[in-house]
């Protein structure tokens, strides 16, 4: 089988590019969980490389970053006549030069956490896939919204009554809470 092929729909074992014919050979008949789609398992590595960091102080910093400007930049234009929404794939693009620079200008000093066994570098090594899935979903978090936004803001505008911070967050915090488990 190869590349997840096994003949299935006609579809026949395919000569595939030399690194990647070089792992399924020493794979050889074992089976492979790999995609039907041939764009898939040609760019995505089907085994994991566990030495690649991925919480490190790039992924927080960019993450948060990303994160934080999305939603703040959509809340800002979802008020226009004519909405304007910015995606997550945006900050994907964004911080990718991002890591790398950071990956090529942070200190790779340890530094220790007092009272603690614990240490960490803001710098680990190279800027990684990882690490760059990891603020792609930090970036999509942000760029959805919360949607009680809508009921503070309309409780403000038209009906011109003020609410308590500790009453609108909690309202903005049970609605989204209860929005995500539906799914």
């Amino acid at each position: 089988m190869v590349g997840g092929f096994n003949g299935f729909d006609g579809v026949s074992e395919a000569k595939l590019p030399g690194k990647l014919q070089s792992d399924i050979d020493v794979i050889g008949d074992d089976e492979v969980n790999d995609s039907p789609i041939e764009e898939v398992w040609l760019t995505v590595p089907i085994n994991d490389d566990p030495s690649q960091p991925t919480l490190t102080f790039r992924t927080w910093v960019l993450g948060i970053l990303s994160c934080v400007i999305l939603s703040f930049v959509n809340k800002f234009f979802g008020f226009r006549t004519n909405q304007l929404s910015v995606s997550s794939v945006s900050a994907q693009i964004v911080v990718l030069p991002l890591g790398k620079l950071m990956a090529a200008t942070l200190p790779t000093r340890k530094f220790r956490v007092p009272f603690t066994k614990w240490s960490f570098t803001m710098n680990p090594g190279p800027f990684n896939l990882k690490e760059h899935v990891l603020i792609t979903i930090f970036a999509n978090s942000g760029a959805g919204g919360v949607y009680a936004v809508h009921i503070i803001t309309i409780v403000k505008a038209f009906y011109h009554r003020k609410q308590h911070p500790a009453a609108a967050f909690l309202l903005a915090q049970t609605t989204q809470a209860s929005l995500d488990t539906k799914g």
